[in-house]
């Protein structure tokens, strides 16, 4: 090989196909769309779900149950895994959490469990505590740090009566 044809045949910019330009091109007459039919017409474009005029399958389907759009993704911790996990006087935020691999993937809200035993002083940040997770932390002599952005279910403004 040599310099000169290393960019041999690369173009930056892919000329369009010019289409109706006569017999002699390769695509005139029908332009590449055949004889008659649906898709020979101008202004013919299938939708995403276009199965040759049978019913789609994303109409066929049963569509059962509820999904919430708008339910909050919460990555949970359990007291055990921080036992396990961190030394005496360590913190405990998302940040350290997703480097030692216990919070992974994308998430709204981090809610540190109770299930386990905790004997570690540590100064626990996230955005929920159950009861027992709380207690736990805290009789082991650690500090319990609520992040601010997402409330508590319970805090959520309570329809007035």
């Amino acid at each position: 090989m040599k310099l000169n044809d290393v960019h041999q045949g690369v173009h930056k910019r892919k000329k369009s196909r010019r289409v109706g330009r006569g017999t002699g091109s390769g695509r005139g007459k029908t332009c590449g769309r055949g004889h008659k039919g649906q898709k020979s017409r101008a202004g013919w474009s299938a939708p995403a779900i276009f199965q040759g005029g049978t019913m789609p399958l994303v109409r066929r389907v049963p569509k059962r149950g509820f999904h919430n759009r708008f339910a909050l993704n919460v990555a949970t911790v359990n007291v055990a895994d921080l036992q396990r996990t961190f030394q005496d006087g360590d913190e405990v935020d998302p940040e350290t959490l997703r480097s030692k691999s216990l919070a992974k993937g994308r998430y709204d809200v981090l809610k540190i469990l109770g299930d386990g035993t905790l004997t570690k002083r540590l100064k626990v940040s996230a955005h929920r505590f159950s009861q027992s997770a709380r207690e736990k932390i805290e009789q082991a002599g650690g500090e319990v740090c609520v992040l601010g952005g997402q409330s508590e279910p319970s805090e959520k403004a309570a329809p007035s009566s």
